[in-house]
């Protein structure tokens, strides 16, 4: 009996120097059970073991997988847009999962995210929600949280700041290449593209379900709290005349903060006083607090 007929899912996964990590980020992929899907993996200039656990990875998990597809690029290093770009250029699916190569994918998070874009073709950029897993892969401590599915439209993403994790995300490829693609001067390539799409006429939902599970660990992006904020002012640049923008430019301060007082204290004085009182909320009141008393 044949299976039904599903849109093809393109998953892009750039690799930058994961060579702990990639191995088992690329496995939980091949594994997926969804019938209709590519992998396309592009090692960004590693100067690690990566190249070589990509080639055995993919070579070991063929008997088993149900990947219609599997494609293995390299290139010298030019940073993570860069490198998606490579792969959305010869990504061939309805549907494209972006995933970081030191995090693990759920199984059935295709099978769910796919179904959900196919009946609503609104949406353009679909996320989930993301447990935390320490480098050795086990569960981190979370707060259980009553949730539902959340819907952006433009506005709303950027007064919210909104960044639809590129490890969390399944996209419309038809949206992303009326958008461009990414950008490679800028590093932050899932706040960009969240931004992109719902300014295109999309809708960005975010669904309760766990899409990924998403490894803390010296490396990670969230630790470079210095970088990421300048390179999300260049992402809200284009938006500069909207009158969320002042919303948005706000939330990105109050991020960066966040790891600012317990880093940096004269940094994040200087911070925080290029949010106008307007837009002061709890989270930018208890930034100010850890500031005066810790």
């Amino acid at each position: 009996m044949s299976e039904p007929l599903v849109p093809l899912v393109s998953v892009l996964v750039p690799c930058y120097n994961y060579a702990s990590f990639v191995g088992e980020a690329l496995t939980s992929v091949l594994q997926q059970d969804y019938p209709n899907f590519e992998l396309i993996v592009v090692d960004d200039g590693s100067t690690d073991d990566s190249v070589s656990v990509i080639e055995r990875t993919i070579e070991a998990s063929k008997p088993s997988s149900r990947a219609r597809r599997v494609l293995f690029l390299k290139q010298e290093n030019q940073g993570v847009s860069a490198a998606l770009n490579t792969a959305l250029e010869l990504a061939e699916g309805e549907f494209v999962a972006t995933f970081d190569a030191d995090d693990v994918m759920p199984q059935g998070r295709l099978a769910v995210q796919a179904a959900y874009l196919s009946e609503h073709p609104e949406v353009g950029c679909l996320g989930g929600v993301a447990m935390r897993i320490d480098e050795k892969g086990a569960l981190l401590p979370k707060k259980d949280k009553k949730r539902e599915i959340r819907r952006y439209d433009f506005d709303r993403a950027l007064a919210e700041a909104l960044v639809v994790g590129g490890n969390i995300a399944v996209y419309r490829r038809d949206a992303m290449m009326t958008v461009g693609g990414y950008d490679p001067a800028i590093k932050v390539q899932d706040f960009q593209m969240t931004l992109k799409i719902a300014h295109e006429g999309y809708f960005v939902d975010i669904l309760p379900e766990i899409v990924t599970l998403y490894r803390k660990h010296p490396d990670s992006l969230s630790k470079q709290y210095k970088s990421e904020y300048l390179y999300g002012l260049q992402v809200i640049r284009p938006y500069i005349g909207h009158a969320a923008y002042s919303s948005c430019k706000s939330k990105l301060v109050s991020k960066a903060l966040r790891l600012a007082v317990l880093d940096d204290k004269k940094y994040a004085w200087g911070l925080i006083v290029k949010v106008p009182f307007v837009n002061w909320d709890r989270q930018l009141l208890k930034r100010l607090r850890y500031l005066l008393f810790k």
